[in-house]
């Protein structure tokens, strides 16, 4: 997983904002055809959606205060680095794909009035992105037609299937471990004093575990096993970083980070557009965090309308 160099010059200040809106709202303000409001549980429909762009993909809606934007499912199982990327990007860790611009999506935001932040910080100290709060809906019809709408932490969930460890300086005297079974993958390794645990522990393998020894160290680590290796939602919420441009200095074109893949981030990534308001990455060993939980997403292809909602505190000027 690559780490971004600090090339880039960030949206910091109002003026980078409003140079940013001017040049992306006039593709075409237009309402959407008759026929494509979108109804959303809890929302009337919009009567008049504002396509941001030709094709529609991205679409204002300025009574519903949320911005709707069209997507794909191409993945449904692995890491995750991303919930949602520009198409042909990071398809590979990304839930969603988008056929639309990352800018786009940007201006929408900004046009609701949503503020941007600052991206996440490695150095010198850690620091996680700020933003706008904003709310994310995924809503989509199944083979029956029936429509569902969820929110969007509820297709992620913290990584299952990865190694788990404790430091224990030797076994417990007389505990011998199952070799090589790949129905108890549970390892331990003298030289570096660890005892490791791969994927989720069901209950009859805890279980099985527990009866072979009756040290308080070992069962402690068992069942710390048992309890990471359970499948636990995403608990945190997604915030408008805004991403930044690449300037060119030869021409001076400026190139909108987030197009490059990292439109709504799991992992964090300072070219995010929206990214977790956590540290979301292990740079120890550049592990990834979540990933996707596959038996709640549904099948590849299946057309979803990603909404954004940005959140509003009492006091704030929307």
């Amino acid at each position: 997983m690559r780490r971004h160099a600090v090339v880039s010059v960030w949206l910091g200040t109002m003026k980078a904002l409003a140079a940013l809106a001017l040049l992306i709202l006039p593709i075409g303000l237009n309402p959407a055809p008759a026929g494509e409001g979108t109804a959303t549980a809890g929302k009337k429909p919009a009567d008049k959606l504002i396509a941001l762009d030709p094709k529609g993909i991205v679409q204002l809606d300025h009574v519903g205060k949320r911005l709707l934007v069209k997507t794909r499912i191409v993945l449904r199982e692995g890491f995750l680095e991303m919930l949602c990327c520009p198409a042909q990007t990071k398809e590979h860790e990304s839930i969603l794909a988008v056929d639309g611009k990352a800018y786009v999506i940007h201006a929408g935001l900004l046009a609701l009035g949503a503020k941007t932040g600052a991206p996440v910080q490695y150095q010198p100290t850690f620091h996680p992105a700020t933003g706008q709060p904003v709310d994310i809906f995924l809503q989509w019809a199944d083979a029956d037609g029936k429509p569902h709408r969820v929110k969007a932490q509820e297709w992620i969930r913290y990584a299952t299937h990865r190694y788990f460890v404790v430091t224990m300086d030797q076994l417990p005297a007389g505990l011998t471990l199952p070799e090589r079974d790949e129905a108890l993958p549970i390892r331990f390794f003298p030289k570096f004093k660890q005892l490791t645990w791969f994927g989720p522990m069901s209950v009859q393998q805890r279980d099985k575990l527990l009866t072979l020894s009756k040290d308080s160290a070992y069962r402690k680590a068992i069942n710390g096993f048992f309890d990471q290796s359970q499948s636990r939602q995403l608990d945190a919420g997604w915030v408008f970083v805004g991403s930044g441009y690449y300037i060119d200095e030869k021409t001076g074109h400026k190139t909108y980070l987030a197009e490059g893949g990292d439109l709504i981030c799991v992992s964090n990534f300072p070219d995010a557009m929206l990214d977790l308001a956590i540290k979301s990455t292990d740079k120890q060993d550049e592990g990834l965090l979540f990933e996707a939980w596959t038996e709640r997403i549904p099948p590849r292809g299946t057309e979803v309308t990603m909404e954004l909602v940005p959140r509003w505190e009492k006091g704030d000027n929307k």
